[in-house]
């Protein structure tokens, strides 16, 4: 199976380099474009102040932040990294995210998520839908997946709508019936096997050794030959 990670983010602004900083990080483990129910969830303490703008978008204050782990602690970047191993990341607008990541890791001396390893779902909408709006909103209004468990932008919530547009951008329904037909013939094919064992190669005759000698003389008497018949041992 295909494992990827499907990856959001939330920050106190838009540019790290001027100082702002993840505070929140959700990952979301699938496999084969199906959500595994496997996830890593964190709260981060940015030390620093949270702009009004930032905090209308995602509803995180200052304040509740105050105190949760720094992404330098183990909690957050050794389980962060654990989980995501060497799985390919799927994020929207995947710069933006990857922007944020590497710079902490960076911080606390850690190597960089290479460029090679995202999968930028905005880029495939885009390629999909050219000169529409590709916001994961959008997406998920185009798709007609539900944003009734979103009041705001949380990283976890998001990272699920996410999973779901990926997989309408990936082949949807057809992908789905895809995945279940191979799902079900696989779980037959095993319940079969653990029933009866494997089948043997070749299948043992079903006729017994007086019918197979009649029908050795018909063929004699009948067809005059059996050069035909003496390949296949009839």
């Amino acid at each position: 199976m295909a494992r990827e990670i499907v990856l959001d983010t939330e920050t106190t602004g838009f540019e790290p380099q001027q100082g702002h900083r993840l505070v929140e990080l959700a990952c979301l483990e699938i496999e084969d474009f199906i959500p595994t129910g496997r996830h890593f969830h964190v709260y981060i303490d940015p030390c620093r102040d949270m702009p009004p703008e930032a905090e209308k978008v995602h509803g995180l204050s200052a304040a509740f932040l105050k105190g949760k782990p720094r992404f330098e602690h183990p909690e957050i970047v050794e389980a962060f990294l654990d989980f995501v191993g060497d799985a390919p990341i799927v994020a929207h607008n995947a710069g933006f995210d990857r922007a944020f990541v590497n710079w902490e890791l960076g911080l606390c001396n850690r190597d960089h998520l290479h460029e090679h390893r995202w999968v930028d779902t905005l880029a495939l909408a885009k390629q999909r839908f050219p000169g529409m709006h590709n916001s994961l909103d959008a997406l998920c209004k185009r798709y007609k997946i539900s944003l009734s468990e979103r009041e705001k932008h949380g990283a976890l919530i998001d990272a699920k709508l996410l999973a779901a547009v990926y997989l309408e951008l990936k082949g949807g329904r057809e992908r789905r019936l895809e995945l279940t037909s191979a799902s079900m013939i696989s779980a037959v094919s095993a319940a079969t096997q653990a029933a009866y064992g494997a089948r043997p190669r070749p299948l043992a005759p079903r006729s017994t050794e007086q019918e197979r000698e009649i029908h050795a003389a018909f063929i004699r008497e009948q067809v005059k030959s059996d050069e035909l018949w003496g390949k296949f041992g009839l």
